[in-house]
């Protein structure tokens, strides 16, 4: 018995892998969570947008021009808002003008014809691009 046995070989060591397997699991689910989150988040405040600037034209399209001083602060605001491509740009910076006789003043006149077509212009642009 005080002889070797030499069919018996030593112990191996196994390289084992499966924690860092298992973190790089874990790592790509969280990567890929976090990803959707941000997707999904990204699209409701999108879509807030879009609800705030159609809200924005409901309200530029139905001003009453009874009051020309406060119709007119309201258009330049809601204009200001809504124009963002270069066609209603343009047509912004035409009305601006427009509007200026009608604002800083105690008593203004009635909104004239002119002023009130490129208003209707520029909700006509608004309405195509919205």
């Amino acid at each position: 018995m005080t002889e070797e046995l030499r069919d018996i070989k030593p112990l191996l060591e196994i390289p084992d892998s499966s924690y860092y397997i298992y973190l790089a699991i874990v790592g790509v689910l969280a990567i890929l969570g976090l990803s959707i989150i941000y997707f999904l988040v990204k699209r409701f405040i999108l879509n807030r947008k879009e609800s705030q600037e159609q809200k924005y034209f409901k309200r530029l399209k139905s001003i009453d021009w009874s009051d020309a001083k406060s119709s007119a602060y309201l258009v330049t605001y809601l204009g200001r808002k809504l124009a963002k491509d270069k066609r209603a740009k343009e047509i912004y910076s035409q009305i601006l003008p427009m509007l200026e006789k009608y604002k800083y003043r105690a008593k203004v006149p009635p909104v004239d014809d002119e002023t009130l077509r490129q208003y209707e212009l520029l909700v006509h642009v608004l309405d195509e691009s919205i």
